[in-house]
């Protein structure tokens, strides 16, 4: 049986969307159904990168064979992460609905994959609108970083005020609760880095030593992390929580060999239920 849905971008070379997701989830027990947006050789941040953004009839038709097979009737989790292209985007958001009319028990987590701070907006700008206006909106969880949580509500999200108002505004749209990563607020400690767990009149925090790398596809592990710990019975908070402190594990061993790319392969990722420690 399937149990999550995973809608991103493949690389041949290094760790990024399905890429950095699909082996994490399988490690906590989970069967994953990889749907790619993207087949590219490596994430664009080497000198060179070859493959392309699928076609949208492309996309659908694999979407429409999973379909086909029954999975949205057994699955219990959606994810998707970076798109590709507006066209991309627009199939992706029909099929959540389709999906979610057909099987409401469905947990849809949305990864606006869009821009961050040192890169800004690194998509095409029509898919802001598809993230803000149809598909978080349909999410039970998002799990933006700081910039697109504040691309997405048009307001500051630069403190615990700022960013529970940003959240308000997007609650105020369907979204039903976030983990907002890599946040820097106003009273973060400094040199730390946090994660915020937002619901409905909670808000938990959770901070981590950052480290001097800046390996891509962490926000890609993160969800798979939180999925993998919400599957498993763990609430918004605690799985947040416990996500947080494994990327920052991963981010250590990374960092201990020197590595461009995500040490994945070969870490010893915890069950579900555990925290581990950096």
């Amino acid at each position: 049986m399937i149990d999550v849905i995973s809608i991103q971008s493949q690389v041949v070379y290094g760790h990024v969307g399905n890429s950095a997701a699909v082996f994490p989830m399988q490690a906590n027990g989970l069967d994953v159904a990889a749907v790619p947006t993207a087949l590219l050789s490596n994430h664009p941040h080497y000198p060179t990168m070859h493959g392309r953004i699928l076609e949208p009839e492309l996309v659908e038709g694999l979407l429409r064979g999973i379909e086909e097979r029954g999975v949205i009737e057994t699955a219990r989790v959606i994810v998707t992460g970076y798109l590709g292209s507006v066209a991309n985007a627009a199939v992706v958001a029909d099929f959540v609905e389709r999906a979610r009319k057909r099987n409401p028990a469905l947990i849809y987590v949305c990864d606006p994959v869009m821009g961050d701070d040192d890169l800004g907006v690194f998509v095409d700008e029509g898919l802001i609108g598809i993230f803000r206006d149809r598909l978080t909106p349909m999410a039970s969880v998002i799990t933006p970083n700081q910039f697109e949580l504040e691309l997405l509500a048009g307001k500051k999200a630069r403190s615990v005020e700022g960013l529970d108002e940003a959240m308000h505004v997007l609650a105020g749209r369907g979204s039903g609760a976030a983990a907002v990563t890599g946040c820097v607020l106003d009273d973060t400690p400094a040199g730390s880095v946090e994660t915020v767990a937002w619901t409905p009149g909670h808000l938990a925090r959770a901070a981590v030593a950052r480290l001097p790398i800046r390996p891509c596809g962490t926000g890609d592990l993160f969800t798979a992390l939180l999925i993998a710990r919400l599957l498993n019975g763990l609430g918004l908070q605690e799985a947040s929580a416990a996500a947080t402190q494994e990327i920052r594990a991963v981010l250590a061993r990374t960092h201990a060999v020197d590595a461009q790319e995500m040490r994945i392969v070969g870490f010893p990722f915890a069950p579900a239920t555990g925290v581990v420690s950096s």
